[in-house]
């Protein structure tokens, strides 16, 4: 699947240089025209956002400080919590047999619950999710919930926030020298999810990546 570019378009020359961006499906745009006030909250978000020492310092895992700083701000925005859930519903229904005195069809029904995966933020018509420093399997999950509220019409596009890799490294060893933050690359990065976007794991979702590099430091 080839990426887009609408990003460019749509998030101004300051988020340009701060962040590295990624799309399928002309997201950005997308977002844009169907979710104006919720693409105008992420475009808030994004531009107060700073990169603090104690952030690449910290060996957090995903829900390290910045990446529960980052869900804060859009809880104060009304952006909550969701999960995709799947309840599948089977009704087998016998039809009567007159012969033998039978007049109405029997029906027997029984219900499948599902309980999925979270996504970290929706609100209107979009979902998003931070992945700062998770294992990078975190990705299959979140590409693969919005893959099906997009395909049961529940949301328009996704958006997930992450990070870079090699900048970031290099950006950790120069505060200590000893640091391991960023030596494994089978964490969430944009590079970790750039192939998943292309062979296309999140099905006709529009997705929007947003990687938070090393010119976001403050």
């Amino acid at each position: 699947m080839d990426l887009t570019t609408s990003y460019s378009e749509q998030v101004g020359p300051v988020l340009l240089e701060k962040f590295d961006f990624c799309e399928v499906r002309n997201a950005a745009a997308i977002l844009a025209s169907t979710n104006p006030d919720e693409w105008a909250e992420v475009i808030h978000v994004l531009s107060s956002f700073v990169l603090t020492d104690q952030d690449i310092l910290d060996e957090g895992g995903n829900k390290s400080d910045l990446a529960a700083r980052i869900d804060e701000r859009f809880r104060e925005l009304g952006w909550r919590e969701g999960r995709v859930d799947t309840l599948i519903k089977l009704a087998v229904k016998v039809s009567p047999y007159k012969k033998a005195g039978e007049k109405e069809p029997t029906v027997r029904e029984t219900v499948v619950s599902n309980e999925g995966y979270k996504v970290d933020n929706l609100k209107a018509r979009v979902a998003l999710d931070v992945e700062w420093n998770a294992k990078d399997g975190n990705l299959d999950r979140d590409l693969g919930a919005y893959r099906a509220l997009y395909e049961s019409a529940l949301i328009d596009a996704a958006i997930l926030i992450t990070r870079t890799q090699d900048d970031l490294r290099q950006l950790a060893l120069s505060l200590n020298p000893d640091s391991t933050k960023f030596a494994t690359t089978t964490t969430t990065n944009l590079e970790k999810l750039r192939p998943r976007l292309t062979r296309g794991d999140a099905g006709g979702c529009p997705v929007l990546a947003v990687a938070i590099t090393a010119k976001c430091r403050k």
